[in-house]
């Protein structure tokens, strides 16, 4: 799991603003992105989203337009635990609200590290095709978001990296308990092997 990242847009190109997650996917795909980065758009393909996590990554971000009763376009990023799988209702298959995806998955017994959700207030989700105004003007906002994510994850993972070859080091630079003694008691003695055999004795 150490090091995957998942990027996933989600959404109904057919229903307007629903697009949303999949049009971001789109414009990030175009970028050039940290190693270790997987950037996916599932579209209305909620389910197979669900059993790509089931394989494990350090941190999954969902792009998703969802209704919080904000401004449309008002973009939010927000951090989300998996629900108890004891606690879970019937969910439809065809459900593509975070509450359903992260839900399937943790009835799947699946898990993974941290969980992010990008989301977008829409303003239109009936039949029809491009985005409303105020979502298609939040779009840059939102790859920006994703970026700003991504980089702090990779900042973090290079971070733990240094410090985890220092640790190594440090650990390889210290004399064993025995080894150690004896070294330094043969430097004193001049690394005679009687003086080692000496201090046997």
């Amino acid at each position: 799991m150490t090091g995957r990242i998942l990027v996933a847009g989600v959404g109904n190109v057919f229903l307007r603003d629903d697009a949303f997650g999949v049009e971001v996917i789109r414009l990030l795909a175009e970028r050039p992105q940290p190693p270790g980065v997987q950037i996916r758009d599932y579209g209305i393909r909620g389910v197979h989203l669900v059993y790509e996590l089931l394989d494990g990554y350090e941190l999954f971000v969902l792009v998703d337009a969802a209704p919080r009763g904000e401004a449309p376009g008002t973009v939010s990023v927000l951090e989300v635990e998996l629900p108890s799988p004891e606690a879970q209702p019937v969910i439809d298959a065809h459900s593509l609200t975070p509450d359903a995806i992260f839900g399937l998955l943790s009835s799947l017994g699946g898990h993974s590290g941290r969980n992010l959700v990008v989301a977008c207030e829409p303003a239109e989700v009936d039949a029809g095709m491009g985005l409303s105004d105020p979502v298609r003007e939040a779009l840059p906002h939102a790859v920006r978001a994703v970026e700003e994510i991504l980089a702090q994850a990779t900042a973090a993972r290079s971070q733990a990296s240094v410090s985890e070859a220092a640790d190594l080091t440090r650990h390889l630079d210290e004399p064993t308990q025995e080894g150690g003694a004896q070294d330094a008691e043969q430097a004193d003695q001049g690394g005679s092997h009687r003086g080692g055999a000496g201090a046997g004795d």
